[in-house]
């Protein structure tokens, strides 16, 4: 076992899987001398060398773009968007190319492409730098998009990604990338695509989440255990495909459902979350499922970015006031 943080555990995880396979490359602004801005590659250029981690021009179509043509011909490209708030650039290349080729060639060719992005403010940085934007990709049909909240997950979904001989979107919660270590393995594992975590179970409110809102979301619970409240909490890791059975059938058993995102209100995940379990767990429901979100207006300044994130208070407090309902 190694001890690792969210950030080491991707980077250990990038170098493991180039070791095993040789097409696998890594490339994108900064992304190979100096590591890229939050050091997630340090250190593969210089074990893998030039031809296989690679800095890129500021051309996020031209990075994706060329992700694509690599993954089309045999290799699996690991592509790094900076923020992704930047990737608007390349949003052609994702929605266009990326996603619609294995269908628009009919079978002929997929594109085993990662295409890793840090998401998601508390880092005090600007708009475009503190977005949450994962309504833009799982709205797309061949996408998969993947957002790990621990170490362990972050290996075992890197993993699944890049053996995955379709497109992943992964998410780097760039809030957590350093914030608590935890045990991972060092051998090879797999973490699935498409499947949540039931972290804890409980019987009076589920709380979903996922990546850097779960931290908090456990925060709040931990504030809660002298109140007496049995929450089951899940962590839905894969935005798209979507693991709604699980959420349904937590549902089923607490009759309360609020569901915790990091992105803004309307059209997020938790509206989609909202959909299905009214559909497949109504006449369970003993209060009206809640969306605990960031308001519906750009990131703001770093000194106001504290009243836009969801913090572990206001998730406290919403699950109290669902406990409570009759």
């Amino acid at each position: 076992m190694a001890t690792l943080t969210l950030l080491g555990a991707i980077n250990h995880t990038l170098e493991q899987q180039m070791e095993k396979d040789k097409s696998v490359v890594v490339f994108g602004e900064d992304a190979g001398f100096e590591g890229g801005v939050f050091r997630v590659t340090a250190g593969l250029q210089k074990k893998f060398g030039k031809d296989r981690v690679f800095d890129t021009p500021i051309a996020e179509a031209g990075i994706i773009g060329a992700g694509v043509g690599m993954a089309i011909n045999g290799l699996r490209p690991v592509a790094e968007i900076q923020f992704s708030g930047f990737m608007f650039p390349g949003y052609n290349q994702i929605a266009m190319h990326m996603a619609r080729m294995r269908n628009r060639s009919r079978g002929k060719y997929s594109v085993p492409m990662v295409l890793r992005m840090p998401y998601g403010g508390g880092v005090r940085a600007l708009e475009h730098h503190s977005e949450s934007l994962e309504t833009l990709f799982a709205h797309i049909p061949g996408l998969k998009l993947v957002i790990p909240s621990t170490p362990y997950d972050a290996k075992g979904l890197l993993t699944a990604a890049i053996k995955d001989n379709d497109p992943v979107i992964y998410f780097e919660p760039k809030k957590i990338y350093r914030a608590f270590k935890q045990e991972v393995p060092e051998e090879e594992y797999t973490v699935e695509i498409g499947k949540a975590r039931v972290v804890q179970e409980g019987s009076d409110v589920t709380v979903v989440s996922w990546g850097a809102m779960m931290r908090d979301t456990l925060k709040a619970i931990e504030s809660l255990k002298d109140e007496g409240i049995s929450v089951e909490v899940i962590d839905l890791r894969t935005i798209a495909p979507m693991d709604s059975e699980t959420v349904v059938e937590s549902v089923k058993k607490t009759g309360r459902f609020l569901v915790v995102h990091e992105a803004v209100k309307t059209l997020g995940i938790g509206a989609e979350l909202i959909s299905r379990v009214n559909e497949g767990a109504f006449f369970h429901l003993e209060a009206q499922p809640v969306r605990l979100t960031s308001p519906d207006i750009t990131v703001p300044l770093p000194k106001g970015e504290h009243h836009h994130i969801v913090d572990q208070k206001r998730i406290a407090q919403a699950i109290k006031k669902l406990a409570n309902f009759e």
